[in-house]
């Protein structure tokens, strides 16, 4: 029996399909390179953007037709976009060839939704349910780095917002949970581990004992071996002095931080209910920089939000060329009905469309001439493996989380070596390896 994962969106999406080759994988069942050739297709949805929710209902669409070369053929729909309010509902009308759909709190059903379906028997729940991360078996593809999440949901409701609603309010793992899966990927040699939440910077408020993300970081940053640690997302109003300074003081921790800003203007973010201004994101990465240097600050920025003006628009340009971001994720406001958001008038296409170039032609501007001082220096990078895009080329990232390619062998996988930068493009680096771990 053969199985085959359609995974949307983010990185927590990205582990969520992990968790579901688990799960897949115990029940019997093996991956496979091809939809055409599966017993069971997964779509594990996003449902943070229109445009992606879309493409993902015409994806559904088109297993119809293999149900009807293979009626055996179990489909199913999981995730953010099954959550929201009438989703399980209309792909139940709409879609009737779909025989399992779950939220994003019921995972652990999906060995039961699956027995039921190979029964014949269609199985539907999205209500939220008591979720415990050592409910899984994990199938991990993303060596050398594995994922881990830290806590779940969110509360912060921004105005546009819609992953409140569908991962439900935030609640925290267990340190010594954390721990414990922190202390298996390193005995099972990942070399980098990624800590995941909606907002890390709030992890432990719920927690006794005065747990909090610094003394994660701090737990963590403590144990013996060469290994990288990163983490994300951070909100901005929750990102506190002391993780600034845990982050200095332990190597393994990255110079590398990613802050989604999402506007430059004050009036802006009041409007997106973000609980920061301008003036406070500027400090706030003014006091990154100096306690890190050669920090990488990443980040997230929306353009045509409800009510942005010219003015707005132009501080978020601003913004960008004062901070200099690394890298940003650039992206057009889309509507999304349940958020507050949804009801404020809306700025005409035409409008994004412009905003999102210039905005876009501003980062790479920026980028590039981060890249350009990097040419001729050396940094260490872990080999995370091939980059499709080139031939006979591998790839791995800085501390900074810069990508950077070079040749190397293959059996450099999972290792440090030292690249010497010799070209740079606007985002992408080429090196030559100059040193290998011993």
């Amino acid at each position: 029996m053969k199985y085959f994962i359609h995974t949307y969106g983010c990185q927590m999406n990205v582990h969520d399909s992990e968790k579901i080759a688990g799960i897949l994988e115990e029940m019997g069942y093996s991956l496979c390179d091809r939809v055409e050739d599966a017993d069971i297709v997964v779509f594990n949805t996003c449902c943070i953007r229109e445009t992606a929710e879309q493409k993902i209902y015409g994806h559904i669409g088109a297993i119809k037709k293999l149900k009807r070369i293979n009626p055996h053929l179990i489909a199913v729909v999981c995730g953010c976009m099954s959550q929201q309010e009438g989703a399980a509902q209309r792909i139940r009308e709409s879609y009737p060839f779909v025989d399992i759909v779950l939220g994003t709190s019921n995972l652990s059903l999906l060995k039961e939704a699956v027995e039921a379906a190979q029964r014949k028997n269609k199985f539907y729940n999205v209500d939220f349910v008591p979720y415990k991360e050592e409910d899984f078996a994990q199938a991990r593809s993303s060596y050398p780095n594995g994922w881990v999440n830290i806590n779940y949901g969110c509360n912060n409701f921004c105005t546009y917002c819609i992953v409140p609603y569908v991962r439900g309010r935030e609640h925290s793992r267990p340190l010594d949970d954390v721990m414990a899966e922190v202390h298996r990927l390193l005995d099972e040699g990942y070399k980098e581990i990624t800590l995941l939440g909606q907002n890390v910077n709030s992890y432990g408020h719920d927690l006794p004992d005065g747990v909090n993300f610094a003394r994660l970081l701090r737990e963590i940053g403590q144990l013996p071996g060469k290994f990288r640690l990163r983490f994300m997302t951070s909100h901005p109003k929750d990102l506190s002095d002391e993780v600034i300074d845990v982050i200095a003081q332990y190597p393994n921790i990255c110079n590398n931080i990613h802050l989604p800003v999402q506007s430059g203007s004050t009036e802006i973010l009041r409007r997106m209910n973000r609980r920061y201004t301008r003036e406070d994101y500027l400090s706030l990465t003014e006091k990154i920089k100096a306690k890190l240097p050669d920090v990488g600050i990443t980040t997230d920025i929306m353009v045509g939000f409800p009510g942005e003006t010219d003015a707005d628009f132009e501080d978020t340009l601003d913004l960008v060329r004062k901070v200099g971001f690394s890298s940003a994720f650039c992206f057009v406001y889309s509507r999304r009905k349940g958020t507050p958001a949804y009801n404020m008038e809306q700025l005409p296409y035409a409008v994004k469309k412009e905003r999102i170039t210039k905005l876009i032609a501003t980062q790479n501007e920026v980028t590039k001439a981060i890249s350009a001082t990097m040419v001729g220096n050396r940094f260490e990078v872990l080999v995370e493996g091939e980059n499709s895009r080139y031939k006979d080329t591998m790839c791995g990232r800085t501390e900074s989380n810069r990508l950077v390619n070079f040749k190397c062998d293959k059996s450099l996988v999972g290792r440090f070596v030292w690249v010497e930068i010799e070209r740079a493009g606007s985002a992408t680096l080429w090196g030559k390896v100059v040193a290998e771990e011993k």
